[in-house]
């Protein structure tokens, strides 16, 4: 497998095509997979706020100044409260904001980031990250590229580790995951359980080359790499009912005393 970044793009404004931008700097072939970061999806999409475009309501209130005593520092409820509005659920409130998106990924303050937003105080998640990775793969085929998947991705952490790494948040073109369940090991034992996150190991594979910060490069084609002959799936975010963690979190309160 090779990952080759995408190099040279510019910064993203509103309205960009990124497929366009892609497809004059980057050579694609039937087969490759071309991962996105979120930040330039949202940019072309117009995802940038201010945080006076949020008036502040009691909750988002109350939420700031709670971790503002625990984390000692002054916390601004207008970011709280662009939160709470990008989210479905609010599954920790304290001693940070973990929420469920509307399209279905948790993540910590519903994935708002404050970084490498030129103009504006906020940068938003794509609405549908699904459809914007497939509105890239069908500009492609139009160009002529076609049978190439498209991953948007973002970076955050996972509980029990340290670190960030690489997720899918919308895919086009390919499975989320493959299944190897009713296959044999090299035993020869049936597997019962192993289905293959394959979207979220391509965009941490990629994540290793995109970099971080001011260097960071957003898009990375990803090649010699093939799904195999498995049955796949689109199911990646867990559903509520199979998700033992968070209904535990649904009943767990932060203890500050």
């Amino acid at each position: 497998m090779e990952l080759e970044p995408v190099a040279d793009l510019p910064e993203i404004r509103p309205g960009d095509d990124i497929a366009e931008l892609v497809a004059d700097r980057a050579s694609l072939e039937p087969g490759d997979v071309l991962t996105v970061a979120s930040t330039i999806v949202s940019k072309a999409e117009g995802r940038t706020a201010n945080l006076e475009d949020y008036p502040v309501s009691g909750r988002a209130r109350e939420i700031a100044d709670r971790i503002a005593d625990v984390a000692g520092e002054e916390k601004d409820p207008r970011f709280a409260q662009a939160v709470l509005e990008e989210s479905t659920e609010l599954l920790i409130d304290c001693p940070f904001l973990l929420t469920e998106t509307r399209f279905g990924h948790i993540c910590v303050n519903a994935g708002i980031d404050r970084s490498n937003v030129p103009d504006h105080d906020i940068l938003l998640l794509p609405k549908k990250p699904s459809e914007s990775a497939e509105r890239i793969r069908s500009t492609l085929s139009e160009r002529g590229y076609e049978d190439v998947a498209v991953i948007v991705t973002d970076t955050c952490g996972r509980p029990f580790r340290h670190g960030q790494r690489g997720v899918a948040l919308g895919w086009a073109g390919t499975p989320a995951s493959r299944d190897w369940r009713g296959e044999l090991d090299r035993d020869g034992h049936e597997l019962g359980v192993t289905v293959q996150s394959v979207v979220d190991e391509l965009s941490s594979a990629a994540n290793l080359v995109t970099g971080e910060g001011a260097g960071g490069t957003p898009a990375v084609v990803v090649r010699d790499w093939e799904f195999g002959d498995h049955e796949g799936s689109d199911e990646l975010f867990r559903a509520v009912e199979d998700d033992l963690v968070r209904r535990a979190l649904r009943e767990w309160r932060f203890d500050d005393s």
